[in-house]
């Protein structure tokens, strides 16, 4: 569960179909709940999912937003990855490190060298940048610390991948030297889709054949879900509109509590659904909400092209390339985050015009199928690292065949 377990874990899959052999060194599950599930103990198990053979390494479970639980989180897979990895891994041509959390960079880097691998560092979002950005991490030794480590990351990486032109964009003015691709995100059109839209699935939310805006993810603080609670409040009370959020984290029972305290009667939280039932849940929603607390250079979350896929349209609270990319498309409605009147706004303007929803859904599922599959990016990915594999210049740095910031979508 997640949206970069879910994007790796396509990867993996795509690069298994296509005949390569792939190993996946991760922790024993616990994400969002912190806690380790069922039946994985011990300090490391072996696996078999979909063809990818996966190595599960000791960790400290937490979704705490302290420092101290939360850098026991980090440190204790970055150790235990090290010395599990450098004993169980087998050699490998490439091997791709994904960040955050940047401290994985370490066992990366290492690991690589131990196992004769090009390097490859994957940026999901530029830490430590967004991490100061959330208040996670403040002026000091600590975040001079971090940004030592990006520095490092990027000078030795053989390449460094980032999911949107943004992300690649900053690593360049400050790396202009790296060599990077932009391996974005998307969506396996195939899989999500209009047609998995139920009304089993509906009646699930609790619907009364309202209009249903959901948000299916982590609660965790980089989201600001409070806004949509608070913009709730600003709604006028003749929409039928219910809000449903779907998942966990850190941030969930305080987000009840707020809705209780401003006496919310169409809202609704529901736990955390398996992988495999997103596809009805994302398809069986009228808006998918998609907010973010603050300006996170090159954040794009993963489920625009989820809810594009789906033929869902999208209420963004966001701005920056996400916000680019929806309108781009037409498949939604973009707001500042903070703006609550604009929220309230949009809401209503979504829930009480179908045709208009209707547009915007067909209009983000052409696009997703044509410019945002994920079995396309991954073919793309795939053809480089082939190019690459083939080349007698392998333990040199990846030739720059393009612009820096420029890549495949």
């Amino acid at each position: 569960m997640g949206a970069p377990q879910a994007r790796l874990s396509e990867l993996a899959r795509n690069l298994v179909s296509s005949g390569h052999t792939v190993t996946v060194l991760t922790s024993m599950p616990n994400y969002p709940t912190g806690r380790l599930f069922q039946g994985y103990r011990g300090l490391y198990r072996r696996e078999n999912v979909d063809g990818v053979s996966v190595i599960r390494a000791f960790i400290y479970p937490s979704n705490s937003l302290g420092v101290a639980p939360r850098l026991l989180n980090y440190f204790s897979f970055v150790l235990s990855s090290i010395l599990i990895g450098a004993v169980v891994l087998p050699r490998a041509d490439f091997l791709l490190t994904e960040s955050p959390p940047l401290f994985l960079g370490i066992s990366g880097f290492l690991l690589s060298r131990l196992k004769g691998a090009r390097w490859i560092f994957n940026v999901s979002d530029l830490w430590p940048e967004s991490a100061v950005r959330l208040g996670v991490v403040g002026e000091g030794l600590s975040l001079r610390i971090a940004y030592a480590i990006e520095a490092f990351c990027y000078g030795k990486a053989w390449l460094v991948t980032g999911q949107s032109r943004e992300i690649l964009a900053d690593i360049h003015r400050r790396f202009p030297n790296v060599s990077t691709h932009h391996l974005s995100n998307g969506v396996d059109t195939d899989l999500f889709g209009p047609e998995r839209r139920s009304m089993k699935t509906r009646r699930d939310f609790g619907n009364d054949g309202s209009c249903i805006a959901l948000y299916a993810g982590l609660h965790g603080i980089a989201q600001g879900l409070d806004q949509i609670l608070e913009a709730l409040t600003l709604v006028d009370n003749q929409t039928s509109l219910e809000v449903v959020f779907i998942g966990d984290g850190p941030e969930k029972e305080r987000l009840i509590r707020r809705s209780a305290e401003l006496g919310l009667k169409n809202v609704r939280f529901l736990g955390a659904r398996g992988r495999s039932e997103m596809p009805a849940t994302i398809a069986s929603a009228d808006i998918a909400l998609v907010p973010l607390k603050s300006k996170l250079p090159g954040a794009v979350p993963s489920k625009i092209y989820e809810a594009m896929g789906s033929g869902v349209p999208v209420l963004l609270v966001a701005d920056g390339e996400a916000g680019d990319i929806i309108n781009s498309v037409g498949c939604g409605i973009v707001v500042p985050h903070g703006d609550l009147p604009g929220i309230a706004s949009a809401l209503e303007r979504l829930a009480n015009n179908t045709d208009l929803r209707r547009e915007m859904g067909a209009a983000g599922r052409r696009q997703a199928v044509e410019r945002f599959d994920r079995r396309t990016i991954c073919k793309t990915f795939e053809l480089l690292l082939g190019d690459q594999a083939a080349s007698r210049t392998l333990s040199g740095p990846l030739r720059q065949t393009h612009s820096p910031v420029k890549g495949t979508e």
